[in-house]
């Protein structure tokens, strides 16, 4: 992870240092999609883990049926003002092809991340305070399943 540049959803950078040492659940995410509830979940684990240096990093993405249209400010807004999302989100990015983001290649090209493409919004990636890559969960897995929850307690 050392090589990546991440970028806030606001252009900002977000710089590595911010994640180091944290346990870091990255999840694909849109404003549009039937699972754009699991924001509830994902604001939810963050409030409950992030004392203990856990955190949520959003990356909004349009690929999947154009389910994240909107500009980053108007993502910014639904998700503040819809699930009151107060983890980071970042720029939006592409998470499968050939304009797939460094983040992702990195995600999907570890062990952990099985090789595989992201088979639509809300899939998850567990991150331990080492920079490994420890998990991966399918979209359809919710953010308060047992095997998400587990995962993170272990991690921290």
């Amino acid at each position: 992870m050392q090589a990546l540049s991440l970028q806030r959803l606001d252009g900002a950078p977000l710089p590595l240092e911010e994640l180091a040492g944290k346990v870091v659940l990255f999840v694909n995410v849109a404003s549009r999609c039937g699972l754009t509830p699991q924001y509830e979940g994902l604001v939810k684990l963050y409030e409950r883990y992030h004392d203990r240096g856990f955190l949520v990093v959003g990356a909004p993405c349009n690929q999947f049926l154009g389910q994240e249209p909107g500009s980053a400010t108007d993502i910014a807004q639904f998700c503040s003002t819809t699930y009151g999302v107060d983890f980071p989100l970042l720029a939006k990015q592409d998470v499968n092809g050939a304009e797939r983001s460094p983040l992702y290649q990195w995600l999907i090209g570890s062990k952990a991340g099985g090789g595989s493409d992201i088979s639509w919004n809300f899939e998850k990636f567990l991150v331990g305070r080492d920079g490994a890559v420890l998990a991966r969960f399918s979209p359809r897995v919710t953010p308060e399943s047992p095997e998400v929850v587990q995962a993170i307690e272990a991690a921290l």
